[in-house]
């Protein structure tokens, strides 16, 4: 099988490197440019394209996949919202994804924005540098024995659930359906009675139409005063322009976001010397109590090694023509 592997890093060469020794029918080649309708075309003499969660997988770009004979799409992530469907199944392309690579890289990652935004870290690394060591705006509260409030506990949402059990936490939490290893500690209650409660709400569901924009004006208003909001799922669960309304509002005591709106051109770029016009990035970027990072929440060796490691098994099952629970339907 011949795989195409879209907007490569380093990183990802790497960790599939590692990998392939253990697939020996498996071919890759390693692009660095993402997959768009501009760059399908590549794609021919291809079996599979490989593409991550700010790939551009619409309408055009899968009619070319369509004509290139492409039969599967490996999605090296959970996400698939960026896909078109209704196109794919048209076409008959299966598409396949990894539902859960270490959910405790990024429930970690939560925590550590949640502590950032807390503590001031990020406030406290620059004014040491410049050696000021006052402790002046750098004042933050414990978490022992306040509340978390968990939306969406599904395996990165109960690992989060658990680390906030071990900051002795009274941990809260809002899902669809209920996690019953959860239920020895967690408290399942409504949203409204989760914004309302919680000092730290930390975002951990998927993007559909029933959570774009969860959090806006109403949720926001629903939250207590000072509260820590953390997203590290999806960035479109979370209304911007509200957000930063919250913000200039003294709603919040912090924000850490893994995840924004606007990421797709920013995910893993360099644009340092880019003049970011017209970005609602930069409005975050401007408040003292925001911390932001570039999608980097499953950025650990052992996730890389689980994405590697399924994304191949992946492409092994489709290749047998056996059914598997990582496929999208």
């Amino acid at each position: 099988m011949k795989i195409l592997f879209y907007d490569c890093k380093s990183y990802d060469k790497s960790s599939f490197e590692k990998e392939l020794k253990n697939y020996p029918g498996i071919e890759i080649k390693f692009l660095k440019t993402d997959l768009t309708p501009n760059t399908a075309e590549l794609s021919h003499g291809f079996d599979a394209v490989c593409a991550f969660v700010n790939s551009d997988i619409g309408t055009r770009t899968v009619e070319i996949l369509h004509e290139n004979n492409v039969k599967l799409i490996l999605m090296r992530c959970a996400g698939f919202n960026n896909i078109d469907l209704n196109t794919t199944k048209q076409y008959g392309i299966r598409i396949l994804r990894v539902p859960g690579y270490s959910p405790e890289a990024v429930a970690e990652h939560a925590m550590a924005l949640a502590l950032t935004v807390n503590r001031r870290l990020h406030k406290a690394y620059v004014k040491v540098r410049e050696n000021d060591f006052s402790l002046g705006s750098l004042m933050g509260f414990n978490f022992y024995q306040k509340t978390a409030g968990i939306v969406g506990t599904g395996k990165i949402g109960a690992a989060m659930a658990n680390i906030c059990r071990g900051f002795g936490m009274k941990v809260l939490a809002y899902d669809v359906f209920e996690n019953p290893s959860l239920k020895d500690f967690v408290t399942y209650v409504s949203l409204d009675e989760l914004l309302a409660e919680s000092d730290l709400v930390s975002l951990h569901c998927p993007l559909m139409d029933s959570t774009y924009h969860l959090i806006n004006r109403e949720t926001i208003q629903k939250m207590k005063d000072g509260v820590i909001l953390v997203n590290t799922s999806r960035g479109a669960l979370v209304k911007t322009d509200d957000l930063i309304e919250g913000i200039r509002a003294r709603k919040f005591f912090g924000v850490g976001l893994d995840v924004y709106e606007e990421e797709t051109p920013n995910v893993f770029e360099d644009r340092s010397d880019e003049i970011l016009e017209h970005s609602v990035t930069a409005r975050l970027l401007s408040f003292p109590n925001v911390m932001i990072t570039s999608h980097q929440g499953f950025f650990t060796e052992e996730a890389l090694a689980a994405i590697a490691q399924t994304t191949l098994e992946n492409a092994k099952t489709f290749e047998y023509g056996k059914e598997t629970s990582n496929e999208v339907k």
